[in-house]
């Protein structure tokens, strides 16, 4: 299974966001890092594979194109986590994951309720440590307890693309940990994961790719070694900065302050 992104233009008003974006192929059991500064396009991008923006160009999924699908079938196949939830919300996390299940079709192309729904949706907090979160209202979460029911709602009909737009932003430490983990591990299962993250540091650490991104065209794609250099760094962010290996191999990004005169 492979994600395909060829010829990509997203316009807000009269202004191309991506023009013409082409990625190298997106693989199954991959972990990728959508990377750039702000106003690069990387929730835009996010959001047009998703569906939730208009755009032209081709994006396909196992040879099919995503947009030509129904709303049901796409929905089953591509699970996507804004930046945000709702906060206001009187559902608890249970009828919230409920109701993300059965939109557009419920899992198979069937609704489901009362006790199958509700032990579907348990089956999901419980994997990601959020059992004791299930009768709470929403609007009475934190933003890092929404954030992660957010990955819930967007694994609800296990799908094949898990798109996860900024989902560290409201988090601490530990949770960060437990967050990429289980993002990492549901790549490893069989599907492909995409996540915007703005910290080099944890995009080093933890993405099998980083996909670099600036003024909504692609700077460099691959592995964090290759891609988060100096050199790529100063020319796309304007700073200095020092990338190393620690003892287990892994990339830290360490700032020394910006570039340029």
């Amino acid at each position: 299974m492979s994600l395909e992104i060829k010829g990509l233009s997203v316009a807000r008003g009269a202004r191309k966001v991506i023009d013409g974006l082409t990625l190298p192929p997106f693989a199954m059991g991959e972990f990728a890092v959508i990377a750039g500064p702000n106003a690069a396009g990387k929730s835009t991008l996010l959001r047009a594979i998703a569906g939730l923006l208009p755009s032209s160009g081709e994006i396909t999924l196992e040879g099919q194109a995503l947009h030509g699908l129904s709303r049901a079938e796409q929905a089953k196949r591509v699970g996507f986590m804004p930046q945000t939830l709702e906060s206001r919300s009187a559902l608890s996390v249970l009828d919230s994951l409920i109701v993300a299940m059965n939109a557009g079709g419920g899992l198979t192309g069937r609704t489901l309720r009362g006790p199958a729904a509700a032990r579907h949706a348990l089956e999901v907090l419980e994997r990601f440590g959020l059992s004791d979160l299930a009768m709470r209202p929403m609007a009475a979460l934190s933003g890092g307890q929404r954030q992660a029911v957010g990955l819930s709602q967007a694994m609800i009909r296990d799908p094949q693309l898990l798109l996860l737009d900024e989902p560290t932003s409201a988090l601490d430490l530990a949770r960060q940990f437990h967050l990429l983990s289980e993002a990492r591990k549901l790549a490893r299962e069989g599907r492909i994961v995409i996540a915007v993250l703005h910290d080099l540091a944890l995009a080093a650490q933890w993405a099998d790719r980083v996909v670099l991104l600036e003024g909504g065209a692609l700077h460099a794609a691959g592995a964090p070694s290759e891609v988060l250099t100096p050199d790529s760094l100063s020319r796309v962010y304007g700073i200095d900065a020092r990338v190393e290996r620690c003892s287990e191999g892994r990339v830290m990004v360490m700032v020394d302050g910006l570039s340029g005169p």
